[in-house]
C-alpha cells in the first residue's frame, strides 16, 4: 500500500475587506475569500488552504516575514513597493465608486472636485484620487478625511450629513443596496470610478506554492463552474482565463 502523501499547508493572509473578507479574526469569517478557500480545499488533496488574519497596514510585513504565503484579491498598486512578491493576474475586476447623499439639484458634477468636501474613507485603503497614498495624516490634512473601519459607517455618515463623499467598493455597494433597497433613492453613485481593481494573487517568493500552481487550481474551479458561481454571489464576473504574470 503506498505511503500517504503529506498535505502541504498554504497560509492565506486576509484583512477586513468586505465583501471579500469580513472579520477575518473571528471564529467564523465571512466573505468571498473563506468561500474560495473551502472550494479550493474541496477540489484537491495536495494543499490545505488556511486563513491567517492580518491588517491592511500590517500585510506587507507579514508576507515578507513569512507569516502567510499569499493573498487573494490584492493589487500590486496598493503599497507593495519594496516588498518582494510574485504576482498572478486573476482576470477578475472590481472598482471603487464615489457615493454621496442624494439632494435636489445634485448630479454627477458633484464628484468633479474633492478639496471642498468631507471625505469618508476606510482606514488603510489606497485611493486613486489620493495617488494611492494611504497615510492617515496626509488624507486627513489634504482631503478633510474621516477614517473608519466600516463601509456601512461611511455610508451612514453620508445620510446623516456628517460626510459629503464616501469611496466604496462597487461589489460591496451593490450587496449593501440589495439588503437596504429603501436607501437606493437616498444615495447618488458616481459614474466616475476612483479606481478599477485588476485583482491579483500576490505570493511570497519562497512560499510552498507558486503562481503556476494557483493558476492551475483556479482554472480547475473555473472549468467546473464553481468559481463563476461563487463570484456571481458577490457581484463579480470572471474573464476568460487566469494568467501568470
Amino acid at each position: 500500500m503506498p505511503a500517504a502523501v503529506a498535505v502541504q499547508e498554504v497560509r492565506v493572509g486576509g484583512y477586513h475587506f468586505p465583501p471579500y473578507l469580513d472579520k477575518p479574526e473571528s471564529a467564523y469569517p465571512q466573505g468571498l475569500v473563506p468561500e474560495l478557500l473551502r472550494a479550493l480545499n474541496a477540489l484537491q488533496q495536495q494543499y490545505h488552504f488556511v486563513l491567517v488574519p492580518t491588517s491592511a497596514t500590517r500585510r506587507y510585513r507579514d508576507l515578507e516575514n513569512g507569516r502567510f504565503d499569499l493573498m487573494f484579491f490584492e493589487s500590486s498598486r496598493w503599497g507593495w513597493r519594496g516588498t518582494p512578491y510574485l504576482a498572478l493576474g486573476m482576470d477578475i475586476d472590481d472598482a471603487e465608486v464615489y457615493v454621496t447623499a442624494a439632494e435636489p439639484g445634485r448630479d454627477q458634477r458633484y464628484f468633479e472636485r474633492f478639496d471642498d468636501k468631507r471625505m469618508a474613507l476606510y482606514h488603510g485603503y489606497h485611493y486613486g484620487f489620493a495617488s494611492f497614498d494611504a497615510d492617515p495624516e496626509y488624507l486627513m490634512r489634504t482631503f478633510n478625511a474621516v477614517l473608519t473601519y466600516s463601509h456601512d459607517s461611511n455610508l451612514r455618515m453620508l445620510l446623516a450629513r456628517r460626510a459629503d463623499i464616501a469611496v466604496v467598493t462597487r461589489s460591496y455597494l451593490e450587496l449593501f443596496l440589495d439588503r437596504h433597497p429603501e436607501l437606493v433613492p437616498r444615495l447618488l453613485v458616481s459614474e466616475r470610478l476612483d479606481q478599477l481593481y485588476h485583482h491579483e494573487v500576490l505570493l511570497r517568493p519562497e512560499g510552498p506554492v507558486g503562481p503556476s500552481d494557483i493558476a492551475r487550481l483556479l482554472n480547475q474551479l473555473q472549468g467546473n463552474g464553481e468559481l463563476s458561481r461563487l463570484l456571481g454571489r458577490y457581484r463579480l464576473q470572471l474573464g476568460n482565463n487566469v494568467s501568470v504574470q
